[in-house]
């Protein structure tokens, strides 16, 4: 009589935890593939490597001088697609203000300004075997447009710069984060992104002096968040 209950019970363990596994796949079919997140952002590009090229100046040309860019904190908004219970397309969309100033023998000199607008694609892997916490990985391409360009003359070493062009580009991004998902379907997100950013540019000194080069910016982006499963 002993075994018999004892086999009841682990017959009925067995149906109890095939019940609940189906169950939790049906909820995961029923789940809408789309996710949305809201962010603050902590933008921080690279603090070196950028070219500068002074037409008929060699003394102020690579590798005496460069461009420092700074930091920006700024709201984001991504959407996701979940094409399956692992795989996932991200879009990332926000906007980015930065001052520019120049190092080495443009030390002191306000380059300008500039909006950036990098709208960003990327392919997600997810890991879904740790509960409410789902970490992944994406990798991706941005295509980077530079809006509301402004020279900046503060002539405070005998430099100012009259004109500004920088030039739009592709990029590539790198993703690591996690979202806590607190049900089903509110979480919190913590996520770090790296872009390769490395645009051209043009520029005018003391409106003679013709200047280009590459732009590194490359920038670490930290952002935490709410996550939003439909």
């Amino acid at each position: 009589m002993r075994n018999i209950t004892v086999a009841g019970a682990m017959v009925a363990a067995a149906l109890m935890s095939c019940s609940l596994g189906q169950a939790a796949r049906a909820d995961d079919q029923t789940q809408s593939p789309w996710q949305v997140r809201v962010r603050a952002l902590g933008v921080l590009p690279a603090s070196g490597g950028s070219t500068v090229n002074v037409q008929g100046v060699p003394a102020l040309s690579t590798p005496n001088s460069g461009l420092s860019i700074g930091n920006s904190i700024v709201p984001e908004l991504d959407i996701s697609y979940f094409i399956t219970r692992n795989v996932a397309a991200e879009l990332i969309l926000g906007v980015t203000p930065h001052n520019i100033t120049g190092t080495g023998a443009l030390a002191n000199t306000n380059i300008g300004s500039a909006w950036l607008l990098p709208p960003t694609l990327l392919a997600q892997y997810h890991f879904t075997d740790f509960g409410p916490f789902k970490p992944y990985i994406g990798i991706g391409l941005n295509y980077t447009i530079f809006f509301s360009q402004s020279a900046g003359y503060t002539p405070t070493n005998g430099l100012g710069v009259t004109n500004l062009s920088i030039n739009n580009t592709v990029g590539g991004a790198v993703q690591v984060g996690f979202d806590y998902m607190i049900d089903k379907h509110w979480g919190v997100n913590f996520d770090v992104k790296k872009y390769i950013l490395r645009p051209t540019y043009n520029a005018t000194v003391n409106n003679t002096i013709q200047v280009n080069g590459t732009a590194v910016i490359d920038p670490w982006i930290i952002g935490a968040g709410v996550t939003y499963r439909f």
